[in-house]
């Protein structure tokens, strides 16, 4: 029976970034079901707060050179990757100029939100796919990690869809307490947009808010993850949750012990 392939995708991993409980999760899972005979692969952007030097990131020249649409425009997508020290792992850095060289996440000096998240979340979603691609590796599983990883259920499901390297993906959708306030422009419709996906695919993201992206992840993931204790989700978050558990199951797998086998077990079902 041949290895289990699964691709872990987020907004940041320890040691390289931390800024929410995402990057302990994203270092912890992947290791752990590497250890479990998994084969496994992690894309993550390359914010500017991560030191190349440092944590000796370089660029693989063979997957770098495609450019990803946004709207109109075009926008090249670099690749580097780097080690995670004191284990067996290669964490792959979705790079782009524009988007990923300021010293800081979402957030400016001043705390505003960038406007433009919505593009870089796009460019990500799209970055992670066509690099996959390119890599030739067929996932069977791809865990998809917060807010900016949400478009890539409905990517697959759809402009995918008919690709021989995704025909048999699952996805997974890990939902973390970490909203925004911030609502995108009207535009962000037509920014997602990507072949064979109409305007009634994208209603939920019509909100151009947190809840919108989380809403479209849901809706197209295979499985869902509150991530994280229960309690710790706001309260609008958690109605959220009430609304659409009746559509669609979504688990609560807590930080224990357990949690490796739990998700183990969620993999194999999914594939089964």
């Amino acid at each position: 029976m041949s290895k289990l392939r699964v691709l872990y995708v987020a907004s940041e991993i320890n040691p390289f970034l931390q800024t929410s409980e995402v990057a302990d999760f994203v270092r912890q899972l992947p290791q752990g079901m590497q250890e479990r005979g998994m084969e496994i692969r992690i894309l993550v952007p390359r914010f500017g707060l991560i030191n190349e030097r440092k944590n000796r990131l370089h660029e693989v020249v063979r997957l770098s050179g495609i450019n990803i649409a946004i709207g109109d425009e075009e926008k090249p997508l670099t690749i580097k990757v780097a080690s995670i020290p004191n284990a067996k792992l290669q964490v792959y850095f979705i790079d782009n100029e524009d988007y990923f060289h300021r010293k800081s996440v979402f957030f400016d000096k001043e705390n505003n939100f960038y406007e433009d998240n919505d593009e870089r979340a796009i460019f990500f979603c799209k970055g992670v796919i066509e690099t996959v691609k390119k890599l030739g590796w067929a996932p069977d599983i791809v865990h998809c990690n917060d807010w900016m990883t949400s478009l890539i259920p409905m990517y697959l499901k759809a402009t995918y869809k008919n690709d021989p390297l995704f025909k048999n993906t699952k996805t997974v959708f890990s939902v973390y307490n970490n909203g925004f306030q911030y609502k995108f422009n009207n535009d962000l419709i037509d920014k997602v947009k990507m072949l064979d996906i109409e305007d009634s695919m994208l209603a939920n993201l019509q909100s151009g808010d947190f809840e919108g992206f989380i809403k479209i992840g849901i809706e197209y993931a295979d499985a869902v993850i509150k991530a994280g204790d229960g309690e710790d989700f706001s309260e609008s978050l958690g109605k959220l949750f009430e609304e659409l558990d009746s559509e669609k199951r979504i688990d609560t797998i807590e930080k224990d012990e357990n949690l490796l086998d739990s998700y183990y077990n969620l993999y194999n079902e999914l594939v089964g």
